[in-house]
């Protein structure tokens, strides 16, 4: 029988410091997505606390991680969110299912600028989770603009990965090259293209869906998405507070790794997982 999950990834903006707002403004979104059917939804990294790697540390995670706890209870989803876990530190993404139990932590490998002085790395990509059928691998933000994450836990078995960001704005233009001739823009870059690009080629080049839940609002891009192997976004959120869901089968992905066997030529079963 087809392994199906409905995937909702949902896109907000928080407020650095206000537990109780971000909290808030979370559940309303995460029970929309479930109203919208759907079975797991990814949320965006440190949404509680706000995207504050200075203060974040400071806020009482276990706490936090007991209320997204009850709003995967209330919503009856699966939730995958993303918090501190002070035995490293480590910034982490859980995976709690509907009844509220965290079956799941992962730590975040690659650490992005000032995340240094604050956390230490995950010492390794995290373990697959397996729910509904599917094999899951979890990430956060920086990891999975590495090849490494996405071909890793693709050959560890990985059908879906799923990724909470915060994605700061990021604009630049190599003005002397641009001049040399050349498309417009060629020679340009914007960190939107993390969603728009890297995330669909990820997808494409290791046979997976990828859940990209991202903060929205001032200094931050935007652009969740929910990719898929064929290296199509079939969900994109753009600017602003939302919800997508997306159905996930095995055997699309199934499909997907026989158009581009790139796992089989590495040696490994496309179907395994």
């Amino acid at each position: 029988m087809d392994a199906i999950v409905k995937l909702g990834i949902v896109q907000a903006d928080a407020v650095i410091g206000d537990v109780e707002g971000n909290l808030g403004r979370l559940e309303t979104l995460v029970v929309q997505a479930a109203e919208a059917g759907a079975d797991l939804v990814v949320t965006p990294e440190l949404f509680a606390t706000g995207y504050d790697p200075a203060g974040a540390a400071a806020h009482d995670a276990e706490a936090i991680r007991g209320r997204l706890s009850a709003i995967a209870r209330a919503a009856g989803v699966a939730l995958v969110a993303s918090t501190v876990d002070h035995s490293g530190p480590h910034i982490c993404a859980s995976f709690f299912i509907p009844s509220g139990e965290e079956i799941a932590r992962v730590a975040k490998h690659h650490l992005f600028d000032v995340e240094k002085h604050h956390f230490v790395p995950g010492p390794q990509y995290g373990e697959l989770v397996s729910w509904q059928g599917l094999a899951f691998g979890l990430g956060i933000c920086f990891d999975v603009e590495f090849p490494e994450f996405g071909r890793a836990l693709a050959r560890a078995g990985a059908q879906v990965l799923l990724v909470p960001t915060a994605v700061p704005v990021l604009d630049f233009h190599l003005e002397p090259q641009a001049e040399a001739g050349g498309p417009r823009g060629a020679w340009s870059y914007s960190a939107t293209q993390t969603s728009t690009l890297q995330v669909p080629a990820r997808a494409l080049e290791n046979g997976v869906v990828i859940a990209y839940a991202n903060h929205c609002g001032p200094g931050f891009t935007g652009h969740s998405c929910i990719a898929t192997p064929f290296g199509h976004n079939a969900a994109l959120i753009d600017d602003g507070r939302g919800v997508a869901v997306v159905e996930v089968s095995a055997a699309a992905i199934a499909q997907a790794r026989k158009v581009n066997p790139y796992l089989l030529e590495l040696g490994d079963d496309p179907a395994r997982g």
